[in-house]
């Protein structure tokens, strides 16, 4: 691995980590980056999550020192999370490089829009239902876990617009308590979704730890850029990023004869 390769993959962590925290989607800038460097799609997927796994360590810490932190609720929905998350995974490693990678562009153009409009934001604030959840919504909910750990597992970028949108319409918490839980189930299904691309020697340690870092300084930053600046502009960013990398990976440049 030359110095160029990981000084591209550093960069693509720091900037994937700076737009998870100021506007979400990260992975949508890592993954690509990962593939054009010339990774097969499924241990593009595979090692992107080792950066995922030390981001959802370091969100999961915040919350629980800021007293935000419910185990009943994350084991619960953890569960089915986790079974959807192994079948996703063994899904993705299924699939030719060339079908992965068209799925992908497709899922990060839909994702770049839903970054654009947040229709999760209709969902909030419809009224606290707490955290005692009456059965029949525990069950949708657990449900609905399942289809996304299916979809963590497979993809993931741009999962926590829908675990926000599902569990406010479903449960009704507030934003804190929703995202709390977020990264708690979230960590659970990636270190399952991890293991299948590990046994199945999906995943680059290397470029993982390196991504990892950027992903670490990244995130430093965005926290910083969040508070002083908002996210206007970062979105813009994501969705021109997001819009030139599917046409690359649909091909469209050979079409049109770049």
């Amino acid at each position: 691995m030359s110095t160029t390769e990981i000084i591209i993959v550093l960069i693509a962590g720091l900037v994937s980590g700076f737009v998870n925290v100021v506007g979400g989607g990260g992975s949508l800038i890592s993954m690509p980056a990962l593939i054009f460097m010339g990774l097969p799609s499924a241990v593009a997927n595979g090692t992107n999550r080792v950066a995922l796994m030390v981001q959802s360590l370091v969100a999961i810490g915040y919350f629980r020192n800021k007293g935000y932190f419910y185990p009943k609720l994350s084991a619960i929905f953890g569960i089915p999370a986790v079974l959807g998350s192994i079948v996703g995974a063994k899904f993705a490693i299924s699939l030719s490089d060339d079908m992965f990678n068209k799925i992908l562009a497709i899922v990060m153009i839909v994702v770049a829009v839903l970054v654009i409009v947040r229709p999760e934001k209709r969902f909030l604030n419809m009224g606290e239902i707490g955290e005692n959840l009456s059965k029949p919504r525990l069950i949708l909910a657990s449900l609905a876990f399942f289809g996304v750990g299916f979809y963590g597992g497979f993809i993931q970028a741009g999962v926590g617009f829908i675990i926000i949108a599902a569990m406010a319409l479903i449960t009704g918490m507030s934003l804190v308590k929703i995202n709390s839980i977020k990264v708690s189930v979230t960590i659970i299904y990636i270190f399952a979704s991890l293991l299948v691309f590990v046994l199945s020697g999906k995943v680059d340690w290397v470029l993982g730890i390196v991504l990892s870092l950027g992903n670490a300084v990244g995130a430093y930053f965005g926290s910083m850029f969040s508070v002083s600046k908002g996210d206007k502009w970062i979105r813009i960013f994501l969705v021109v990023s997001v819009v030139l990398m599917s046409a690359k990976l649909l091909g469209v440049h050979k079409l049109i004869g770049f």
